[in-house]
């Protein structure tokens, strides 16, 4: 077996797992059904599989915890300070959605 560069096995033949095509650099907004809308603001590189997350307030959950991002494979993980995963989202149409730890649906705009 193989690694890639985020320690991910990688059989012969296989590729690397694809980053989507999204520039994370910048302020995005969390919104959850039933609940206010949050800004956070992501650090990074374009083309990077990883960053900061600096929360602005008011967010649903314990995104206020927010402190980092990463690609693990082509879905977009944030985590808290701890490393624990907050939401799992997968990028479409400009967008990423998913679901919080919780199970709750999350959407990431601009």
């Amino acid at each position: 077996m193989l690694m890639d560069c985020s320690g991910e096995r990688l059989s012969f033949g296989e590729a690397a797992p694809a980053t989507p095509n999204a520039n994370m650099d910048g302020r995005w907004i969390l919104a959850e059904p039933n609940a206010p809308t949050c800004g956070m603001n992501f650090t990074g590189e374009p083309g990077v599989r990883n960053g900061a997350i600096e929360p602005e307030g008011g967010c649903p959950e314990r995104f206020f915890m927010s402190r980092y991002w990463v690609f693990e494979l082509s879905t977009l993980v944030l985590k808290d300070h701890e490393n624990n995963a907050l939401a799992h989202l997968t990028f479409a149409d400009g967008r990423f959605d998913g679901q919080s730890s919780a199970g709750t649906p999350v959407t990431l705009s601009r």
